[in-house]
């Protein structure tokens, strides 16, 4: 089957880069993402995408009006697309069995009920959610239980595995695809459609076919290894810093081992995003429903650890400003949950910000691409009551604007230009003692201490 349709269902950080990706290298292939968020999709056709990736824009420019389309008619993208990729959310569940662990897969159920009632024809359906092990079944037996006879379909796994800040060459350059199908003839002829329209600029080494089942989880064991790391060194940072140790030294020498690589050694406030923590407790989920008491115990210790960083930095701002923040201006340098993207989900700043504010400090709070609406939404869904927002928050425009007349400056992001800062203009505009607390490695303790600063780095001894 030579796929010449491309149906995505779902905007979001994954499906927007993906297809701008797919129709940028196969242009004789229309793409279509379809989303029934009409904001987001006049931004998609726009030149103010809702996605802040470094170089996207021009790969949507590349192929926007030529093969690469944004709908909110999503009958007549599903309609007319012989390959369909289901790119919705699958957030934590809220209440109810498996609450605060399991996915919620309500938008999953969704997407395959609509596809299955809009069908006709033969179908490929791509999960590219990250979703639980053999949610494939259940999209299976939706599509044959609500279809018509005129319909058939395949149903492939093929997760992301974007890194969001580089994500546009990720996608051009990959470590891997991976694909997982049934071991069928169907199952096998759909696996090598989907992998003959990655292999136009992707090697078919780094195509790795697999069964369903092995591909679902691989995303969920990817995530739960990369946030272990993060982890495992921030768990040695806090051990630096009361032995006067340097985390940034134990890193390197760690990650000269082969076996280990520098990779994801970085130590900082905790980690963030879309993924990790919700993959981690869904793996968590997973492992209780097969009576695996252990092994779940041991992944949730993970996010333990990640909850633990983000309040011991917190507490460590009270505790050096004299155990009272109430009143107390603080500048805050960043609020996205890593450099080059505007994605604040499971920021390690929400809750950074929210456990300050509940003290009653007052937060300055500057970051170059999150929008403020985001930031006050965020701190509301946190817990924090709009009245204390009103008085306690202010969002700057420019760095030197948060820190004028604070007590202390609190960095976590790691923009790149917070690396080039003016450090004795922000001396001079803040409140002595001056103090910083990098929750990202971003400035040298001796550079900061040199300007007078009281300085806190993290993973760094004194």
């Amino acid at each position: 089957m030579k796929v010449t349709s491309i149906c995505c269902l779902g905007g979001g950080y994954v499906g927007g880069p993906t297809m701008a990706m797919i129709a940028a290298k196969c242009p004789d292939i229309q793409v279509t993402v379809a989303d029934m968020n009409g904001e987001r999709i006049d931004a998609w056709n726009s030149d103010s995408l809702p996605v802040y990736e470094p170089g996207l824009l021009a790969v949507v420019a590349s192929a926007r009006g030529r093969n690469l389309h944004f709908t909110t008619d999503i009958r007549s993208a599903i309609s007319s697309a012989e390959l369909i990729f289901v790119s919705v959310g699958t957030p934590t569940k809220s209440h109810g069995i498996g609450a605060g662990r399991a996915a919620d897969l309500r938008y999953i159920e969704a997407a395959a009920r609509l596809i299955a009632e809009v069908s006709k024809g033969h179908k490929i359906i791509v999960e590219k959610s990250t979703i639980p092990v053999k949610t494939a079944s259940a999209i299976k037996t939706i599509l044959a239980a609500n279809s018509s006879s005129q319909a058939t379909f395949e149903v492939l796994s093929n997760p992301e595995f974007l890194a969001e800040g580089t994500a546009v060459a990720d996608l051009e350059n990959p470590d891997r695809i991976l694909i997982g199908g049934e071991i069928t003839p169907g199952g096998n002829a759909a696996v090598e459609a989907l992998a003959a329209i990655y292999a136009r600029w992707i090697p078919r080494d780094q195509i790795l076919t697999t069964n369903l089942w092995s591909s679902e989880l691989s995303k969920l064991v990817a995530n739960a290894f990369l946030a272990q790391r993060i982890s495992s060194i921030n768990s040695i940072s806090a051990l630096c810093e009361t032995t006067g140790a340097d985390i940034g030294e134990v890193a390197r020498a760690i990650g000269m081992d082969s076996r280990i690589g520098p990779k994801f050694l970085n130590a900082s406030v905790g980690f963030g995003g879309s993924c990790f923590q919700k993959d981690l407790l869904n793996l968590v989920y997973l492992c209780e429903s097969f009576h695996l008491p252990h092994v779940a115990e041991y992944w949730r210790q993970v996010v333990h650890l990640n909850d633990w960083q983000k309040s011991r930095f917190t507490e460590k701002i009270v505790r050096a400003l004299f155990n009272t923040v109430i009143g107390k201006r603080i500048a805050i340098l960043g609020f996205a949950f890593k450099k080059d993207t505007n994605d604040t989900r499971e920021s390690p700043a929400i809750y950074v910000c929210r456990d300050l504010l509940r003290e009653h400090a007052c937060l300055a709070i500057y970051d170059p691409h999150v929008d403020p609406n985001t930031i006050r939404r965020d701190l509301m869904h946190a817990g924090i009551p709009k009245d204390l927002l009103t008085t306690n928050l202010e969002i700057c425009s420019d760095p030197y604007t948060a820190t004028t007349g604070a007590h202390a400056l609190a960095m976590l992001t790691e923009w790149d230009e917070f690396r080039t800062l003016d450090l004795p203009r922000i001396y001079d505009l803040m409140l002595k003692p001056a103090f910083v607390f990098d929750g990202r490695a971003v400035l040298p303790t001796h550079t900061l201490k040199t300007h007078g600063f009281d300085a806190f780095v993290i993973g760094k001894g004194d």
